[in-house]
């Protein structure tokens, strides 16, 4: 019964609404001067070949808005997740539209992430891989530290999970999937319910925007589709008992691609924020696989590393994100030795 109140009907609803929402969306995008024409933007990272809507964020964002004032209670926490979604889909319109710089939007995520941790919303501790905990319980350490995790993913998941057709809406489906199922694991604590909600309400939303997202795509996530996941995910993974751990591993592919992304950046002389087409996604296409099938890469690995990070105890998350750092790093190396 509880899987059925506090998950299932949720996402099916948030999945309904976010399908409808998104079909209007593509309907209207020329009216709001959301499409993206590669023929005029001529950024390297730029795969599609036609004119693409961008705009994902928006149907995200209302079939967030909607379920959540139906399932979750309207709470000072629930408010301000909303208040913070609502900036970063605005954001990411501005930015569907105009193409704001990096920085402005960096510093513009800040903002939306300290909305929910001035609610309350922050990170008092974490697990130590080597055992024990650090104790971040000093209100000052525990805001800053989740907003520099809100951020973090906001930025992280935009980067390095979004370049391919439905690459990002099967990614984040997962990752909520494997959030709730954590929170489930401690479903006996009321607490945990509205966490459950939330990322049902997560997987909902990318649920629907999905069959219009996958190849051939009719419509783009955009940055405001992309850092709401992010933003969505970060913050249920610090309600959920604080397993940040636990989302950083399920995310080990696209997290430690971008890291290497951005030092290669700074080691050439390149802003870090600046996108490119070297990530791992390029180097996949670039060797022969389809948009499809490097999509279902990205699919799989996420969720194997799901099953995994739901059944590794801190110090085996570590060992796994350091190996998921030697697998992702010597495969684009040998991607990139393999295509000269």
């Amino acid at each position: 019964m509880k899987f059925l109140t506090l998950f299932l009907l949720p996402t099916i609803f948030a999945a309904f609404i976010s399908y409808i929402v998104t079909h209007l969306v593509i309907k209207t995008a020329k009216r709001l001067k959301i499409i993206d024409d590669p023929k005029k933007n001529k950024h390297p990272k730029v795969i599609h070949q036609k004119p693409t809507p961008r705009g994902g964020g928006i149907p995200i964002f209302v079939s967030l808005l909607i379920t959540a004032l139906i399932f979750l209670p309207l709470d000072k926490h629930t408010i301000s997740i909303l208040a913070g979604a609502l900036v970063i889909a605005v954001m990411g319109f501005l930015d569907d539209r105009y193409n704001l710089n990096p920085y402005l939007r960096l510093a513009i995520g800040f903002f939306s992430a300290s909305i929910p941790i001035f609610s309350g919303i922050g990170i008092s501790f974490i697990t130590n891989p080597f055992g024990g905990i650090i104790d971040l319980s000093n209100p000052i350490i525990a805001d800053i530290f989740a907003m520099i995790w809100i951020v973090f993913m906001m930025n992280m998941i935009n980067m390095g999970a979004k370049g391919i057709d439905g690459q990002l809406s099967g990614v984040v489906i997962i990752s909520a999937i494997t959030i709730s199922a954590l929170s489930f694991y401690y479903s006996a604590d009321i607490t945990q319910w509205p966490v459950i909600i939330l990322t049902g309400i997560t997987a909902g939303a990318f649920a629907g925007f999905l069959p219009w997202h996958v190849f051939p795509q009719k419509i783009m996530p955009g940055y405001g589709g992309a850092t709401l996941a992010g933003y969505l995910l970060a913050i249920a993974s610090i309600l959920s008992t604080t397993k940040v751990g636990t989302l950083i591993v399920v995310l080990g592919v696209p997290l430690i691609d971008v890291g290497y992304s951005m030092i290669r950046r700074i080691l050439s002389g390149k802003s870090p924020v600046w996108g490119d087409r070297g990530h791992l996604h390029h180097k996949l296409l670039d060797s022969g696989l389809s948009k499809k099938q490097v999509s279902q890469v990205y699919w799989s690995m996420t969720a194997i590393l799901g099953i995994l990070a739901l059944n590794l105890n801190s110090t085996y998350k570590l060992y796994t994100i350091i190996g998921v750092g030697f697998i992702v790093g010597g495969l684009i190396l040998w991607l990139t030795w393999r295509s000269k």
